[in-house]
């Protein structure tokens, strides 16, 4: 007992009071709970720029570490059957869904090659863009990024200066062109499950989104044509040699990924009493359905894809391991920080909360803007989304109406401001994974940050004048 006195203390200091049921009020929880995500937040920012060898060989072990560092001390305070139900319940209901669906697109996106040797000017870069913006609201920013990054990096591997091409790719595949549809980001599919109908963010966000992405292409086409026309730009030999006529090799993936989308709007619309239990958490039929169809189409993805096709894409597992090994470590810290979230004005983070409501009790639209923005820079934005859209009510058929300005800025925040770090959203550190391993030498996670804030933030500011006053 004597060796677990100095855990216990520590324990004390993070709750002022012992709960001995599984039920855990997140009112009387300390702001200190957060820093296991704080520590993994930061490691993600500063181990690659300060260790490199170790954390590119030890990453999965940091974010174990960090996950045992909040789930140890939670389960000494409140027992091993609330720190058990919380793990399984973050790790069956969110996690798992969340790592097969990026699973299946990334597979079914990575056996599909555009061959052909593009050529990066400044104005089929920027076409590149503009297609994937539009892709991203129908098939997913994952499914869309996936799909172009490696054409797009191939097609710039003769110019010197490609890294600014990668970092727009973020700001507009990865995360804003995913804005208009349900199937385009998580927070939207989320919303959708609450009862949103399918076509309102189209409605109510498309002049935003246009602003957005029209923006983005007019600076990245400024920005590309100065470095295109900067002598020795072009290097002399192209490591990229003509091959026959641009077209795809392993298209039978296009009719996969339209499975997966298919399977996901299924888990949507369809409404089943059968739910499955397990340790507190629950999975609903449909969900199940569509986890072991993903499931399905991955293994089947790989089946039918040549092989010749997969080398020519450089695939590999790679990216996708580092994203789910950091990605764990992510959802199992932010438990405490989404609880505390949740408990409103009265939890720890209740400050946060008053701060997107009037003096005279109404809700502020800019607030809720920048808040959920804010939160969905660094946390997951799908229940990010999901704090703010209870927070405002959580009525859907009032916030789509009476509070509809509520709503869009909700749904914007937590989409367009996933741009702002890499880990934002999950696409962001699969696209720099994906680059990196191709050779682009990727900037820092505060280097990047440099970046967003510097283009993104000022654009920001003006959609909060301009829509959400």
């Amino acid at each position: 007992m004597s060796k677990l006195r100095p855990l216990l203390l520590a324990s004390l200091l993070l709750c002022p009071a012992w709960a001995a049921a599984a039920q855990v009020d997140a009112t009387r929880l300390s702001p200190l709970w957060g820093v296991p995500f704080a520590g993994i937040l930061l490691s993600i920012a500063l181990c690659p720029l300060l260790t490199p060898w170790f954390w590119h060989h030890h990453f999965g072990k940091v974010a174990a570490g960090w996950g045992l560092a909040f789930v140890v001390p939670f389960a000494v305070l409140f027992g091993a059957e609330a720190a058990g139900s919380a793990l399984v319940h973050v790790l069956v209901e969110e996690y798992l869904p969340f790592v097969i669906l990026i699973t299946a697109l990334f597979t079914v996106a990575g056996g599909i090659y555009i061959r052909g040797n593009l050529h990066g000017s400044p104005g089929l870069n920027t076409a590149i863009l503009a297609i994937g913006a539009v892709l991203a609201s129908f098939m997913g920013t994952t499914g869309a990024s996936m799909l172009l990054i490696r054409p797009l990096i191939r097609a710039n591997d003769n110019r010197r200066h490609t890294v600014h091409t990668v970092i727009f790719f973020i700001f507009i595949v990865s995360n804003a062109g995913g804005s208009l549809t349900p199937l385009g980001d998580p927070p939207l599919f989320l919303g959708f499950l609450q009862g949103v109908d399918f076509f309102w963010t189209v409605a109510h966000v498309f002049p935003e989104t246009l602003f957005l992405v029209g923006s983005l292409l007019a600076i990245f086409y400024a920005l590309d044509f100065h470095y295109y026309h900067r002598r020795e730009e072009i290097r002399p030999v192209d490591p990229t040699p003509d091959t026959r006529g641009i077209g795809f090799d392993g298209a039978r993936n296009f009719w996969l990924l339209a499975a997966i989308v298919g399977l996901v709007l299924l888990s949507g619309f369809w409404k089943s009493p059968v739910v499955f239990h397990l340790a507190g958490a629950e999975l609903g039929l449909p969900d199940l359905v569509r986890d072991v169809g993903l499931v399905a189409v991955t293994f089947l993805s790989l089946k039918i894809t040549p092989a010749p096709v997969h080398e020519a894409n450089q695939f590999s597992w790679g990216p996708m391991q580092e994203v789910a090994k950091l990605f764990a470590g992510i959802f199992v810290t932010i438990v405490p920080v989404i609880a505390m979230l949740r408990a409103g004005p009265n939890g720890p983070f209740g400050p946060i909360i008053a701060a997107v409501t009037r003096a005279d009790g109404t809700p502020d639209p800019a607030m809720y803007f920048w808040a959920s923005g804010a939160l969905s820079s660094f946390l997951d934005n799908a229940p990010t989304y999901l704090v703010f859209f209870n927070t405002a009510g959580g009525d859907a058929k009032v916030l789509m109406t009476q509070l509809a300005p509520v709503l869009a800025a909700i749904s914007a925040g937590s989409v367009f401001m996933g741009a702002n770090s890499y880990i934002g959203n999950a696409p962001n550190m699969m696209v720099k994974a994906i680059a990196e391993d191709r050779g682009v030498k990727m900037p820092s996670f505060f280097g990047y940050m440099a970046w967003s804030v510097g283009i993104l933030v000022p654009l920001f500011l003006v959609m909060t004048f301009l829509w959400f006053r």
